[in-house]
């Protein structure tokens, strides 16, 4: 197939079917979605809907059944290394420093000694995790591991951060912390950020736009443009009127497959 069009990422006519058992599972149809360069898009919608399906899409990790992904203009065949992907777990070596964690993807790279210790530095600095460089997984807090987890995902300079629930396990005020961070992150750098959650409030306060997907097989059912300012105060933003009438939208949205999903 013949890429064209504009945007950074592309879902054309998307459908993903699994085969298991001898049955099969449609987990998505009929995906179109455009990301922009720099924007943060956040998928929200029920268990099972597909949401992390095309962020492995996006990845090159899995294909799709039917359709196609572009990324800049080209067709996603194989690995795609313009990305990094950051899970719900950490996935941090418990034998390896919070230095050695970051550095990794750095090794991989074949990077000297001397250019991957600058480069760790650097990263500490901007998640705000100097003094603890030698300090072991299990001797941090869930929100320093995310913190880290983070560094290591910038460490490669992915273009686009794919993130599937990575703060869905942190408490409220960590989970700002780092909502506050990755959106700094992005400011910084000028990231495009295809993010994966099962908050409403969290997939409204970092977006520039929304994506809701209905139950399985997933659909997109509305694509919400946020309008919110790039820079927000995210501490500060779930109280103002122009955010409750967003996520009063949302919820009114999700609530079908919501009481759906529970009755099933």
């Amino acid at each position: 197939m013949v890429a064209g069009g504009g945007g950074l990422i592309r879902f054309e006519g998307i459908n993903k079917t699994f085969n298991s058992g001898g049955r099969s599972l449609e987990a998505v149809g009929e995906i179109n979605l455009t990301v922009q360069e720099g924007e943060v898009i956040t998928l929200v919608g029920p268990s099972g809907c597909g949401k992390s399906t095309l962020l492995n899409m996006a990845a090159g990790l899995m294909k799709p059944t039917a359709g196609v992904v572009c990324y800049r203009g080209n067709p996603v065949t194989g690995l795609n290394r313009h990305v990094g992907y950051m899970t719900q777990s950490d996935h941090l070596l418990p034998w390896r420093s919070i230095a050695k964690n970051i550095a990794v993807p750095l090794e991989i790279k074949g990077l000297s000694r001397v250019k991957t210790s600058a480069r760790v530095a650097e990263l500490i600095d901007l998640v705000g995790l100097t003094g603890f460089e030698s300090a072991f997984p299990t001797q941090v807090s869930g929100g320093m591991r995310k913190r880290a987890a983070l560094a290591r995902l910038l460490a490669s300079d992915p273009e686009t951060l794919l993130m599937d629930e990575p703060f869905a396990a942190l408490d409220a005020q960590l989970r700002i912390a780092m909502q506050t961070e990755l959106l700094r992150v992005r400011e910084k750098f000028g990231k495009t950020i295809l993010f994966v959650t099962h908050d409403p409030d969290e997939a409204i306060s970092i977006a520039d736009r929304c994506v809701i997907f209905s139950g399985r097989p997933g659909r997109i059912v509305r694509v919400l443009d946020t309008g919110l300012p790039r820079r927000r105060d995210l501490a500060k933003l779930r109280f103002e009127p122009e955010f409750l009438t967003l996520a009063r939208g949302l919820w009114e949205q999700l609530t079908p497959d919501m009481h759906a999903e529970a009755c099933s």
